[in-house]
């Protein structure tokens, strides 16, 4: 349980951030992320959805860190595991066939592998325990 909330801990404070730079400097985030000086008026707008979106699942794990083995955590894990492949997925998928690339690329893709398997490991441990 207390991998799991670390794992809450460090969601929220890594979405918060990711949420907060979408939603306030959008191109600058794309640009990092995607490598596109220049985006369009869409991407910006669709960037800042989805840096709200981010803030919202920083804020719920952030809420969610001390309710330790609830059902609203335990859904909360699955959540996030959906999220956190479709993120690795899209990213990897904008580096190696669209050739878009930003120095922020490729880390990000790592950082959402490696919370795709805590993610796993906590869901697994919860369900062990259950």
């Amino acid at each position: 349980m207390r991998s799991q909330r670390k794992l809450f801990i460090a969601t929220a404070l890594i979405e918060v951030g990711a949420g907060l730079s979408l939603v306030c400097v959008p191109a600058l985030a794309i640009w990092l992320l995607l490598g596109v000086g220049e985006p369009s008026p869409e991407a910006l707008i669709v960037g800042r959805v989805g840096g709200a979106g981010l803030l919202a699942i920083g804020v719920a794990c952030w809420l969610a860190h001390d309710y330790r083995g609830s059902r609203s955590q335990h859904g909360l894990l699955w959540g996030m595991l959906i999220y956190n492949v479709g993120a690795c997925v899209v990213l990897a998928i904008a580096g190696l066939m669209m050739r878009m690339s930003g120095v922020a690329l490729w880390p990000a893709v790592v950082i959402h592998a490696a919370m795709t398997v805590w993610c796993a490991a906590n869901i697994r441990a919860s369900s062990a325990n259950a």
